[in-house]
């Protein structure tokens, strides 16, 4: 059997003399020419012109040649808008739950890890009426090369209009697309929704209550949404009695358990649409003397840190939000698309000792 030979090196030294060449009337070359001959796109031109660390040293030695042998001169008015951009990126949230962004900035942390980038953060409050102008003008100080948007923050158009007629770079991390796929994460949370809704009738409940995550968030639409479904693909009704609204907080879990335990009859399980109403509903067991899952059995969301950190430890769905912070940053750093990667992640059910098979009485 033959063997396959390795592609060949780029001879950057001989396609720069076959261009001087054929240049008859010695025009002028340009960075189109300088692609053209590397085999590479302008973006990675103009990254080795700039001394941008995403070029590996193989690709920037043979522009470095090209451009050397051609006799190529950046302008310098184009150079000099190139520099208007610094080597930060920016993570721009407005999220009530804490761990979701320390975990969201660990994973730009791993993908920005060795690039020379380094991160820098901007809470807001998506409600002001100053929020677009506040993250355009972070933006425009900090002269951020691009930004990673996270829900809610990335499910407004506005700012994304607002970012794409200023030039900077973006990524979207949401539960579906809202974007070109270039510039999306997209977290899929309707199926988690639906993974919570089938372990719980799979466990013989039918007395299931929920306690929505907070109304601005795409995501808490998306997690009910599916929730919804699972529960009528095993023709299980969802009472309106039995849906309590939450904010995403342990405070409103704790509340909203307390809630379901006054309801009669009284549900055998809820699924909270994350894991810190998660916790606030074992809280609420507590304080009323009683435990899950014998007496409620409970089901998260997230599966952050706080859900192996309670008793029971959470049943819940688990979404990798470091690892979408990581192909974040990885995806907004490949602003050209050549290797645009994995765009879409998603959740699972992870099995714990907070949900048991509905009571025999």
């Amino acid at each position: 059997m033959a063997r396959t030979s390795k592609k060949a090196a780029p001879d950057y030294k001989a396609a720069s003399r076959q261009w001087l060449e054929s240049n008859f009337g010695g025009r002028k070359p340009t960075i189109n020419d300088v692609a053209d001959l590397a085999g590479v796109s302008k973006k990675t031109v103009s990254r080795v012109i700039n001394d941008s660390p995403l070029v590996n040293k193989a690709t920037r030695d043979g522009i470095q040649l090209i451009i050397n042998e051609i006799g190529y001169r950046p302008d310098p008015q184009a150079r000099g808008l190139a520099f208007r951009r610094s080597y930060l990126v920016g993570l721009i949230y407005d999220n009530p739950n804490p761990q979701y962004v320390v975990n969201m900035q660990l994973g730009i942390l791993d993908g920005l890890r060795g690039t020379g980038y380094e991160l820098v953060v901007h809470p807001c409050d998506r409600t002001s009426d100053t929020f677009i102008e506040d993250a355009k003008k972070f933006i425009e100080l900090q002269k951020l090369y691009g930004v990673v948007l996270t829900p809610s923050v990335s499910e407004d158009e506005r700012l994304a209009e607002v970012l794409r007629e200023i030039g900077c770079a973006y990524i979207r991390v949401a539960s579906i697309a809202l974007d070109m796929e270039r510039r999306m994460i997209v977290t899929n949370d309707r199926l988690g929704g639906r993974a919570a809704a089938q372990h719980l009738a799979e466990l013989g409940h039918t007395r299931i209550a929920l306690i929505a995550g907070r109304r601005s968030f795409r995501s808490a639409r998306e997690r009910r949404a599916g929730f919804e479904d699972g529960l009528e693909e095993h023709g299980i009704d969802l009472p309106p009695e039995y849906v309590l609204q939450g904010d995403y907080t342990f405070e409103s879990g704790l509340a909203r358990g307390a809630e379901l335990l006054d309801l009669e009859p009284q549900p055998t399980a809820v699924f909270a649409a994350n894991d810190e109403m998660a916790a606030g509903v074992l809280q609420a067991l507590h304080v009323a003397g009683l435990v899950a899952p014998q007496a409620l059995s409970v089901v998260g969301f997230d599966d952050f840190q706080i859900a192996t950190r309670v008793w029971p430890r959470l049943t819940t769905v688990r979404t990798p939000t470091r690892e979408i912070g990581m192909l974040a940053a990885k995806r907004l750093l490949d602003a050209d698309g050549d290797h645009p990667g994995l765009n879409q992640t998603k959740p699972r059910l992870i099995e714990r000792e907070s949900t048991q098979r509905v009571p025999k009485h």
